[in-house]
């Protein structure tokens, strides 16, 4: 199965914050997960480099636009590589096999007779780049995700008639009732549909840092039409001699607030250019902090790179996902963080693995042992409980819920803290009789550990690689298929005894 990922292409006005980095890691586990079940996956993500806001970001800096985006796009290709992202490509706008692409894919807009010049006018946001009918402005007239008001533009421009695709977009939407995922974005997108489509200018006299329109070149193509088209271009030149258009449809992720972009205009360009719409999007929620979206515009951001450096790469994929559920809105907090490392990535899991490595150690001379007979009914119902976790968040990732997931594996991990204080291997290992019964309890521990840290790979891979390697176990790519899952794929070997997993971490100031 092929299995294409996309991010959206961040905007290079401002610095990364935390709100991009949720949306590449919410990828990357998706990208991760379908390795494991052997998928030939391509994950894309990249930057969006033209438009208003960059050529004022520049200005404001004494920089022309191409000497403010050669110098920011490094820091998102950074963030990724520093949230651990496995990103087949990353994508720039400015790449030129990029806008040589967009330019041909509005020929084929031009072509099917879906462009036309006259004057456009409307309220215009330059926050989100994008205009806005006034019936979907806040109640104060204002840009509802940037609390400013837009301004009213008019200008000669190229206009894409949107309208021609509302009903062929409507009876698509009905057809296909989980193409946009949660319900409530489905909704809302078929909604604004039905209350009916109007033309959008794609092209700017005003702005000359953008992609020359090829008939017209003293206008550039509206950013947004410019962007989107990413998910396309990225496929004909990501592997030089290569094309990966056998890839497309790919399924896309990204926030709410780009909803209409990407499951209205797009999927409508694409059709009028002859392609076939996405294979799916997932819409996430808002991270919140204060009550108020994370934003650059509103200026209440969290520095990814000052939590990762801190707590690590995979303290801050886990609690993301296990704080926020996906495709809803959530708050955030280092309080928050705080108090899920310390209960259950210290506490509950890494405690976990540091109890089990050390009592083999102590009890069996650091070698797991052989599981005993099978004369144990509570290790069988654990055994049977540990695969049965493994198929449900599989199912879950399957589904995109990734918070649901990472709870099916939690429960687990607090069934597994349950058997130690049940079975008592210290205990256990007072008594000869015992012994097997002690076997028993050491290895299925060290079994369930295995297939908690392959369920939790895609979320926290290099701490997962780590239980593997201090269970002795092997971590290579081939090792953390879902298919060797299994209770009984438990290797005996030698383990290693070692400092915490999740170090407790001592607040300054």
């Amino acid at each position: 199965m092929r299995y294409y990922v996309t991010t959206p292409i961040y905007y290079v006005n401002g610095e990364p914050h935390l709100g991009h980095a949720y949306t590449t890691i919410a990828a990357d586990i998706l990208a991760r997960f379908h390795r494991q079940k052997g998928d030939d996956v391509f994950f894309l993500t990249g930057t969006d480099e033209h438009g208003t806001k960059i050529a004022q970001a520049a200005e404001a800096r004494g920089l022309t636009p191409r000497e403010h985006v050669d110098e920011m796009a490094p820091k998102f290709k950074d963030l990724a590589r520093r949230l651990d992202a496995t990103n087949d490509f990353f994508i720039r706008t400015t790449d030129a096999e990029h806008e040589a692409f967009v330019q041909g894919f509005v020929e084929k807009l031009k072509a099917a007779g879906d462009i036309e010049k006259r004057t456009y006018g409307g309220l215009y946001c330059t926050a989100c780049e994008g205009f806005w009918y006034e019936r979907d402005l806040a109640p104060d007239g204002t840009c509802p995700d940037h609390g400013i008001k837009p301004t009213w533009l008019e200008e000669e421009n190229y206009y894409f008639l949107l309208s021609r695709y509302q009903d062929r977009l409507a009876g698509f939407f009905r057809a296909n009732p989980g193409w946009v995922r949660p319900q409530s974005r489905y909704n809302e997108a078929l909604s604004f549909i039905e209350q009916g489509l109007e033309d959008i200018s794609i092209s700017r006299r005003s702005i000359t840092w953008g992609v020359p329109v090829p008939w017209d070149p003293e206008q550039v193509i509206y950013v947004w039409v410019d962007a989107l088209i990413n998910y396309l271009s990225a496929l004909e030149y990501a592997r030089p001699g290569e094309t990966l258009r056998d890839r497309w449809p790919g399924t896309h992720l990204l926030a709410k607030d780009i909803l209409k972009f990407h499951a209205v205009i797009w999927p409508a360009l694409l059709m009028s250019a002859g392609y076939e719409v996405p294979a799916g999007e997932f819409i996430h929620g808002y991270l919140l902090m204060g009550g108020e979206k994370m934003s650059k515009t509103r200026g209440n951001v969290l520095d990814p790179f000052a939590v990762m450096d801190t707590y690590g790469i995979d303290a801050l994929r886990f609690y993301l996902f296990r704080e926020v559920t996906f495709g809803q809105d959530g708050v955030i907090s280092m309080e928050g963080f705080e108090q899920r490392y310390t209960n259950e990535l210290a506490n509950e899991l890494g405690n976990l693995v540091s109890r089990t490595v050390s009592m083999i150690a102590k009890y069996r001379g650091g070698e797991i042992p052989r599981p005993a007979a099978p004369d144990a009914e509570t290790l069988a119902t654990v055994a049977a409980e540990g695969e049965a976790m493994v198929a449900g968040a599989a199912a879950h990732l399957d589904d995109v819920e990734i918070t649901a997931a990472l709870e099916t594996v939690w429960d687990f991990v607090r069934r597994l803290n349950r058997l130690v204080e049940e079975e008592a291997p210290w205990k256990l290992a007072k008594d000869e009789a015992q012994a097997g019964r002690l076997d028993a309890v050491l290895h299925g521990l060290a079994a369930g550990l295995r297939v908690v840290a392959l369920a939790l790979h895609p979320v926290i891979p290099g701490s997962a690689a780590e239980i593997l390697r201090r269970l002795g176990q092997p971590h290579a790519d081939a090792d953390l298929r879902l298919e060797t899952a299994v209770w009984d794929a438990l290797v005996p070997a030698a383990v290693e005894v070692a400092p915490p997993l999740f170090p407790r971490i001592e607040r300054t100031g």
